[in-house]
């Protein structure tokens, strides 16, 4: 077993909180944290989260005052396994680092001026606000659970797709990695309507939520999460989930996504992105289509 993140300074080790949930059979290697200069005021804990079901593990590093969030985030972990196990299982750990506020999770996930970000996730590792500092009243165990199997989604894909060095490299379009955790966390009431999609859709700015997803991504967030949810439930109910699962073990086998999808789809990702766009320009989720679509602007 490796772990999934370390620290380094050239200070002494401070010591560690480390609770045991006796949920780490036959691991080995005690976890360890070296705390950096420039946090020495405040000691790191790790807690293991839990084994999932491929037997990779689950750590969650916090600091003392993030003690309870750091339980919430643990509870979550433990509720999101069993749902993720739709999609595969992790080969390798994950680490959930626990930040103290919005400026630390932004410099930890190099993303400036993303004031919307509670999380961002990678191959092997989550960056995360605390949810002590999510409202002033702090998160509720449903806001935690709901995040943590988004972002615990992200890195699960990125396992099953590839490995750490490639996992990249995969060009996997923002609207399938946003829409998949959306959609396994279900979070459609969180996101702009089908109605709403097509107005934007429509409109004289001619933006698209998903070929400009990148550009949009900061300023219309909203929009490009709510694309992203709706064209990823489309997908699935379309082809159902067997078609996603083959998506991401055509690319674990070496395939980019755009081949992997036409491996696992039959069509190329832009083909089925233009049913998708006529789908909403069309309205046809009100269960009757226009005779053509609205004309292009």
């Amino acid at each position: 077993m490796t772990t999934g993140w370390t620290r380094r300074t050239g200070a002494p080790p401070r010591a560690l909180a480390l609770l045991v949930l006796g949920l780490l059979a036959g691991c080995a290697a005690p976890l360890r944290t070296r705390v950096p200069a420039a946090e020495v005021a405040e000691k790191m804990g790790s807690a293991v989260a839990s084994t999932t079901p491929g037997g990779a593990v689950i750590t969650v590093e916090y600091r003392e005052r993030d003690a309870n969030a750091a339980a919430q985030v643990r509870l979550a972990v433990e509720r999101a396994l069993p749902r993720l196990a739709r999609w595969g299982t992790f080969d390798d750990p994950v680490t959930i680092i626990v930040h103290p506020n919005h400026a630390a999770l932004e410099r930890a996930a190099n993303r400036s001026g993303h004031d919307f970000l509670r999380a961002w996730a990678r191959y092997e590792q989550i960056e995360l606000q605390s949810p002590r500092t999510w409202t002033l009243l702090g998160a509720s165990q449903p806001q935690v659970d709901e995040l943590l199997l988004h972002e615990l989604t992200h890195s699960l894909m990125y396992q099953v797709a590839s490995d750490r060095m490639g996992w990249t490299r995969k060009r996997i379009p923002l609207w399938f990695r946003e829409g998949m955790a959306s959609y396994t966390a279900e979070q459609g009431y969180r996101v702009p309507s089908l109605e709403d999609l097509a107005r934007f859709w429509g409109s004289p700015s001619g933006a698209d939520p998903i070929a400009q997803a990148d550009t949009l991504y900061r300023g219309d967030s909203d929009i490009v999460y709510g694309a992203a949810h709706h064209a990823f439930t489309f997908l699935v109910r379309r082809y159902g989930e067997p078609a996603v699962r083959g998506i991401l073990h055509a690319m674990s086998q070496g395939p980019d996504f755009p081949e992997a999808f036409v491996e696992a789809v039959g069509l190329p990702p832009d083909a089925f992105l233009r049913d998708f766009r006529h789908y909403i320009l069309w309205r046809g989720f009100k269960g009757g289509r226009t005779l053509k679509p609205p004309p292009t602007r």
